[in-house]
């Protein structure tokens, strides 16, 4: 007996399993839905692109749709009243029933989009569902600064930037075409160099530069959407010429010596008498009538030092 009454234990059991399921599917039915084959599009700046919102559920033939544009905490219509409104107007049409199709996007179409579909005939009258679409923007050529000239031992930093792509892009500085490491140390082909490349910021900075380091260098700005270079530039790397700056100087003093001694010639052989009457003052010839005067050597020895100290004075305010 017992072994007769499983068949009609296990068809019980499948019996209220199969009302159960069409219990679920009528609930089901009387509700719309919806769904999206991509809800985080990514396009390039120019292209077209579909935002995909799909009815998977719904009893009512012709449901009403609205398409919104959510951007910096501001809600606006892009399709509402069966057409296109708004910047969109002219570069979108729905496609079939309810997806969205843009052309020619631009950077400012990044935004999130909510599809709204009201069905009044189905139990669940109103679904909705976001997507996000990100545009992204090709950089242009960065502006890129390049030191002329730097002397060997010295620092020197070169700065690469670029405002227009999105996402931000990475930067690459190249050195004669050759692409450089993000540290010189990392690297042993450029083990005479000692530099650090921020490859977000773009800024290569030269601690210590080396005749080595001259070169065109240039940079290239890049993101997914591509890539940017900025014309090369030279950097040229110059020995300090110790003697050369050391030999001018002794040029300079010889100069001065020169011109004091002149001076000096010209003050003992009465050149530089000033004789002052009613407050006026004049130079009047070393000679005197029918006098012949010459200075003694204390005088002149004064009188050199006064120019001398006057001579000096100017470059010691300088160098302080």
């Amino acid at each position: 007996m017992a072994l007769r009454r499983r068949p009609t234990v296990r068809l019980c059991a499948r019996l209220s399993d199969f009302f159960l399921l069409l219990l679920m599917r009528g609930c089901l039915i009387g509700a719309v839905n919806l769904k999206s084959s991509n809800r985080t599009p990514v396009v390039q700046e120019f292209e077209s692109v579909e935002l995909s919102c799909i009815i998977t559920d719904s009893q009512t033939n012709d449901p009403r749709i609205e398409w919104k544009k959510i951007q910096d905490d501001q809600t606006t219509y892009v399709f509402f009243d069966n057409r296109i409104q708004g910047d969109l107007a002219g570069r979108a049409e729905l496609l079939g029933k309810t997806s969205l199709r843009i052309w020619n996007v631009t950077r400012k179409d990044s935004a999130l989009y909510r599809c709204e579909v009201v069905a009044r005939n189905d139990r669940k009258e109103i679904d909705e569902i976001v997507i996000e679409l990100t545009v992204q923007v090709k950089p242009v050529s960065p502006v890129c600064r390049v030191p002329k000239a730097v002397p060997v031992g010295k620092t020197a930093t070169l700065q690469c930037q670029e405002s227009e792509g999105f996402p931000r892009p990475h930067y690459s500085w190249y050195r004669n075409d050759v692409p450089l490491p993000t540290d010189s140390r990392a690297n042993p082909r450029f083990r005479n160099s000692s530099f650090l490349l921020n490859s977000e910021t773009g800024t290569l900075v030269f601690s210590a530069v080396h005749k080595e380091d001259s070169g065109q260098y240039y940079c290239i700005a890049s993101n997914d959407a591509g890539s940017a270079r900025c014309e090369e530039q030279m950097m040229e790397v110059y020995d300090l010429n110790i003697g050369g700056i050391i030999g001018g100087i002794l040029v300079v003093l010889a100069v001065l010596a020169l011109i004091t001694v002149g001076i000096c010639c010209a003050y003992r052989r009465g050149y530089f008498i000033s004789n002052k009457q009613n407050g006026e003052s004049y130079k009047s010839p070393g000679k005197p009538d029918g006098v012949n005067y010459v200075r003694t050597e204390e005088e002149v020895m004064m009188a050199c030092a006064r120019i001398t100290e006057g001579m000096t004075e100017p470059l010691t305010s300088e160098s302080g």
